[in-house]
């Protein structure tokens, strides 16, 4: 569930799993003294970390790679540098 509330946090949820998240979240106190620990350490990086943006596609271009090194790693085609 820890997963799910990182990316509830991230905001990369669709509206229905945000609310079942949400209703989570208010039963579960554990998962929500995570979201809130979370939450805070987000905001202290985003606060101390600098305003770079990134470019919009970073985030396909890396999904990308790691599924082409998934398939050379599966096909036997990747060589590990010693």
């Amino acid at each position: 569930m820890l997963d799910a509330v990182y990316s509830y946090l991230d905001g990369e949820i669709d509206p229905q799993d945000r609310a079942q998240i949400r209703v989570h979240l208010e039963e579960c106190g554990p998962c929500l003294a995570e979201y809130g620990l979370e939450e805070a350490v987000k905001k202290l990086i985003a606060k101390h970390c600098g305003c770079e943006q990134v470019p919009a596609d970073l985030r396909s271009k890396v999904l990308n790679r790691i599924e082409e090194v998934r398939v050379q790693m599966v096909e036997g085609r990747l060589e590990v540098a010693d």
